[in-house]
């Protein structure tokens, strides 16, 4: 009885180029997984193999926290409100903490957070690439709406603007009221500096990434402020803030656009705000952005604590 011969040896060579081909797919050619660093922070290696993609990053809520922690913050003055609120939430809650803020603008608040002369920066802006690039990573507090103002006792009492009137006005394209349904008057437009987060996120929203126009109508401040903006408007002046510290002036009044208010949900110049840190978070760091992410730091931002 003869033997049964065993596969050619051109079989064992076509298994050994499939398994070679295989293993270079899946050390070289394969997605990604998402990674969890010990931070809590998820993450996941990008295509070029050139550290990560950001994801937001989520901090537990912190149960106790050591006596004598501070925690320094400077940045968007639209977040003066809520710093306040999370200020006195958190040190209540963990006797012995400090929280100091400050309200120098988004830019230099990233600045001092860069050189390390703060623990966060609370800003009003999306980080750039090359921000990011430095090792800060962006945590979503809260969001706001950016509402355009005028005085109290200007003239313009037409029942709001429209998104493109807004953008022209701003643009230097449009410079009397009488062009927008008003009486005839010249438009005085009050700017907020570029450091201002508010600022830069306006000229993405309203302006489509344009710039502000450069018309002798047009004053910028020199100082990030919103209580300066509003004495600066007078009888013909239109400027814009975050909502939540003009929705109760007693002498500013909000504009609805396109027929809507900023309360409304689909109100056209919505952004988010956000406390930005340093790679990798400080045990501060880490326990002032659990509170402040948690439900019980939510509602104490949002209503005072």
């Amino acid at each position: 009885m003869s033997k049964r011969s065993g596969p050619p040896p051109i079989v064992f060579i076509l298994l050994f180029l499939a398994l070679l081909g295989g293993g270079y797919w899946w050390f070289f050619m394969r997605k990604p997984e998402t990674i969890t660093q010990n931070n809590g922070q998820s993450s996941s290696e990008n295509q070029t193999g050139q550290g990560y993609q950001q994801i937001t990053p989520v901090f537990p809520a912190p149960t106790s926290v050591s006596p004598n922690t501070s925690v320094r913050i400077d940045g968007s003055t639209s977040m003066v409100t809520i710093n306040q609120n999370l200020k006195r939430g958190f040190e209540k809650k963990f006797q012995g903490t400090s929280v100091i803020t400050n309200a120098k603008g988004s830019s230099n608040g990233i600045q001092a957070l860069s050189n390390g002369t703060i623990d966060i920066a609370a800003v009003s802006r999306p980080l750039t690439q090359q921000e990011q690039s430095q090792g800060l990573v962006a945590v979503p507090v809260a969001s706001d709406a950016i509402a355009i103002i005028v005085g109290i006792d200007n003239s313009f009492i037409r029942g709001g603007l429209t998104t493109n009137q807004v953008a022209d006005i701003f643009q230097g394209k449009v410079n009397n009221w009488s062009q927008v349904g008003g009486s005839n008057g010249s438009i005085r437009v009050i700017n907020r500096p570029a450091v201002s987060g508010t600022h830069q996120t306006f000229k993405e929203l309203v302006l489509k990434g344009n710039n502000f126009g450069t018309t002798l109508n047009i004053t910028t401040l020199p100082r990030d402020e919103t209580t300066g903006l509003i004495r600066s408007l007078g009888v013909n002046g239109i400027g814009y803030a975050t909502f939540a510290q003009v929705q109760n002036q007693s002498t500013a009044r909000v504009l609805p656009i396109d027929g809507l208010k900023p309360e409304a949900a689909n109100y056209p110049y919505v952004r988010q705000l956000s406390y930005v840190y340093k790679n990798p978070p400080s045990r501060q760091v880490q326990d002032f952005l659990g509170y402040a992410t948690s439900p019980e730091g939510q509602q104490a931002a949002l209503v005072g604590n």
